[in-house]
């Protein structure tokens, strides 16, 4: 089931996107301000966020902004202000979509339903400023210059900018990468591997940016 996250102040409006479309295979969270949005981002991930611009708290576009810093969740703007520079700023700040109020829950359904449906195609492409990793096609670049991986490299890739943010243990790491035998893998075979991963993506491989070592529990993956 997608998670949406509903950050919109008026309450009725709020409520009534996610009654009317309950039924959809959808679970809402809500929240009414900027705050509230905030704390649930911290405490969970979501597959798509409704945003109002307009929030008693704060300005809608500072949440877009801090979103975009670790997470590529499609976000569709909702907004009052019927004007090109609000749809402008909007995508700037790396909004998917836009809607202005008022607007027909037909239209916003399926403006859901694309951005959901583009997010499946898409989810595993991933674009990190100079990097592109797109796993479905075995293509990885720097600096658009093709870099070559191996299976167990690629794999590592894909669980850590994945989970970006988040720290995965070494265990976890070594039974998903090997998983016809992790008990049987020296630990020191995820070192090398995280080393020559590193060799070829990061600019200075001594001082990652990207593969980040959390010490004594695993590694994480940073923007």
């Amino acid at each position: 089931m997608k998670k949406i996250l509903i950050v919109e102040d008026d309450y009725s409006l709020n409520n009534g996107i996610a009654l009317a479309l309950k039924q959809e295979e959808y679970a809402f969270f809500q929240s009414y301000n900027l705050e509230e949005g905030l704390l649930q981002l911290e405490e969970q991930t979501f597959d798509l966020i409704i945003l109002d611009v307009n929030l008693p708290d704060g300005n809608g576009y500072s949440l877009l902004q801090k979103v975009r810093k670790n997470s590529n969740v499609p976000v569709l703007i909702l907004t009052a202000n019927d004007m090109e520079m609000d749809e402008v700023l909007g995508f700037e700040y790396g909004a998917n979509d836009y809607v202005t109020k008022p607007f027909s829950l037909m239209v916003l359904r399926a403006r859901i339903h694309n951005l959901l449906h583009n997010i499946v195609k898409n989810q595993d492409i991933f674009h990190r400023n100079n990097l592109l990793f797109d796993f479905p096609n075995m293509i990885f670049k720097k600096d658009n210059t093709e870099i070559i991986l191996s299976k167990t490299e690629q794999k590592l890739l894909f669980l850590l900018v994945s989970n970006t943010g988040r720290t995965l243990t070494r265990e976890v790491l070594m039974d998903k990468i090997w998983s016809d035998g992790a008990n049987f893998v020296d630990e020191n075979a995820l070192s090398v591997t995280v080393k020559r991963l590193r060799d070829k993506i990061e600019d200075n491989a001594s001082k990652p940016i990207y593969i980040q070592t959390v010490y004594g529990i695993g590694y994480t993956w940073r923007d």
